[in-house]
């Protein structure tokens, strides 16, 4: 009985080091990932190219591409003067659409909101950008999925330049 409470101590503190490891890992792999064939065929990934190999840059390791943004003719989602246009996508019961309700209440920001689950254009909207949560938003031609004032903030100076 010894031997098994030892074990489990043993294989929690293993899987305790295999996360700080990974954690750790996970500061280091802000790199890219490339993509090569070795001499047999075989076609390998990794984060350095291979020795001696044509190495193809695949793309950023752990980076996330959000869908592009569907193109619209829309004159309400043309840029006003001084501020990009802002569009929200939430819904009415959404704690942190609330949140950027309030927010945007605060700081002045005009925007345009659809809610995926109640208007024709949310609904539609939120298909063609493969939406998978709410909120989303648009600021002049990028997005934001999910709300944090900084990320915010940021995305709207971007759009102001």
């Amino acid at each position: 009985m010894d031997r098994k409470l030892s074990r489990r101590r043993t294989g929690a503190n293993g899987g305790i080091l295999a996360l700080v490891l990974l954690l750790a890992s996970g500061a280091a792999g802000a790199g890219n990932l490339y993509r090569w064939t070795d001499a047999n065929g075989v076609t390998h990934f990794g984060d350095k190219p291979g020795p001696g190999a044509s190495a193809v840059e695949v793309g950023p390791l752990n980076g996330y591409r959000a869908p592009p943004v569907p193109a619209s003719s829309d004159p309400k989602l043309k840029e006003a003067a001084g501020q990009p246009k802002v569009v929200m996508y939430g819904t009415e019961w959404c704690g942190i659409c609330k949140k950027a309700r309030a927010y945007l209440g605060r700081n002045s920001i005009s925007y345009t909101e659809y809610d995926v689950e109640k208007s024709a254009r949310g609904k539609r909207d939120y298909r063609r950008m493969n939406g998978s949560g709410v909120p989303i938003f648009l600021v002049g031609g990028q997005r934001l999925n999910g709300f944090s004032e900084e990320r915010f903030e940021r995305l709207l100076d971007t759009g102001n330049q």
